[in-house]
């Protein structure tokens, strides 16, 4: 694993902190995630420390006006982001993110630890279309 700054140790304790969870090292970067599916991953660019998320599609386009965050590249169309962890003033703001990304990849077993926020705003995403609930 890469050497551990302070913005991954601050991934790491968040990300690990979830149920089921576990650090890869996938493309050379860690990524976290639920069993075998990544719900976010770190990359110590030049530009400085950044982190992935998913995110529900539309919070992801309304956050795209920050100019902290950029479309994920090859994911983004999913609603993927990157967000610059440089100077970082709330990490509360980036637990929340990482916890949307949990709730959008884990499995519902994973989840039901996870404890009520995370059941609340799950049944927030819409039905998908042609499917019954």
């Amino acid at each position: 694993m890469p050497k551990a700054g302070p913005c991954l140790l601050k991934m790491r304790e968040f990300c690990l902190s979830l149920p089921d969870t576990k650090e890869t090292l996938t493309w050379g970067k860690p990524h976290f995630r639920v069993g075998d599916k990544i719900f976010a991953g770190f990359d110590d660019q030049a530009e400085g420390p950044q982190a992935g998320f998913k995110l529900e599609k539309a919070h992801a386009r309304s956050i795209l006006a920050d100019a902290r965050f950029a479309r994920a590249p090859y994911a983004g169309q999913h609603g993927w982001v990157t967000m610059d962890l440089l100077g970082v003033a709330d990490w509360e703001e980036v637990r929340a993110l990482v916890l949307e990304s949990y709730r959008l990849i884990a499995p519902k077993k994973a989840l039901a630890q996870v404890g009520p926020f995370a059941k609340a705003t799950k049944s927030r995403r819409p039905p998908r279309k042609g499917k019954r609930r």
